[in-house]
């Protein structure tokens, strides 16, 4: 998810993410040079190997290699757990992990309704038994510049939504968070209009990149990562994979999404990682990749982040710089 400054928070509590990183990578630097840095994460405080909102962690049995994955080798998992945009837990990269721990992802049902034919719901112990569970290695591309490599659990998004029929009517999918402030204390707050809302055109739902992620690095999802089941799709801006789903609906207009219904002009519907097309306040030409380092430069960012060869054909014809 995006930095947005709405005016309902003071601007002290929201950081720019340039500052955030260049802080993290100063004190790495600090902690490498006086011998104690190694194994620690950076947050706030610094997060122990099991941090608080992390839950039991237990490990998904039978995971199964994909041969969707990319052979670039992952982000470190202190670095997953400990730099999260999940603003129901908070503004700041940190929060997430530490207040996270409030979130109760044990039961869980997502509800799937709207224009199919075989409406229902579905617990997240049917999602972790009833479908094949892989690792899907990916890029994940954040709007705000940055990056990482993020080793998923999880199976294609098109296995359940075929299991509860869609019509032909259906020609999105829509997407929603769990509200629920006693769980997570942002939603006390107007920073975005809860809840959280995402959406998908039917064939980008349906694409086999397209995931249902359970967990990360072998074992359930963390709750700063979204727990206990968040999408991942991973030629869009991060903002798109919507954290702890509670209801899929098949719709038969453009749903609405929470970023390009409060700032249309900043965050398009589709999200494409482009760097052709910038952020109106920032460049999407290159972006920092979390972990390089204090003094690395910034990489290149590739057009669907590396995966047009899969999916460019699915906006043939557009305008990309119109339909961003």
């Amino acid at each position: 998810m995006p930095i947005l400054k709405p005016p309902a928070i003071p601007p002290s509590e929201i950081t720019p993410p340039a500052v955030w990183a260049r802080r993290r990578e100063l004190l790495k630097a600090a902690l490498a040079l006086a011998g104690t840095g190694a194994g620690l994460t950076l947050g706030r405080p610094l997060l122990a190997a099991s941090p608080p909102g992390a839950g039991a962690l237990e490990p998904i049995p039978n995971v199964r290699p994909s041969p969707q994955s990319t052979d670039e080798p992952p982000t470190s998992r202190d670095d997953i757990l400990g730099y999260n945009n999940f603003y129901e837990f908070g503004t700041d990269k940190e929060d997430p992990a530490a207040t996270a721990h409030t979130l109760r992802p044990r039961p869980w049902t997502v509800v799937v309704d709207g224009a199919c034919e075989a409406p229902g719901q579905v617990g997240i112990e049917d999602v972790l038994t009833g479908f094949t569970q892989e690792e899907r290695i990916y890029r994940l591309r954040c709007v705000e510049a940055w990056a990482m490599v993020v080793p998923w659990v999880g199976f294609p998004l098109g296995d359940l939504l075929k299991r509860f029929k869609p019509t032909s009517q259906a020609r999105y999918v829509a997407f929603e968070t769990l509200l629920d402030p006693k769980q997570m204390p942002g939603q006390r707050r107007a920073v975005l209009e809860w809840p959280y809302r995402e959406g998908l055109r039917i064939d980008e739902a349906m694409h086999p990149l397209t995931i249902l992620a359970t967990g990360l690095y072998g074992q359930v999802l963390p709750n700063q990562n979204g727990a206990p089941l968040r999408l991942v799709v991973p030629w869009k801006y991060g903002f798109k994979s919507i954290k702890s789903i509670v209801r899929i609906s098949f719709t038969a207009t453009q749903p609405v999404n929470t970023w390009n219904q409060m700032q249309p002009d900043e965050y398009g519907f589709y999200a494409n990682v482009n760097p052709d097309v910038d952020h109106p306040r920032w460049s999407q030409a290159r972006h920092r990749m979390i972990g390089d380092g204090l003094f690395a430069p910034k990489r290149k960012t590739l057009m669907f982040n590396g995966y047009a060869d899969q999916v460019a054909s699915l906006y043939a014809g557009m305008d990309l710089r119109q339909s961003f």
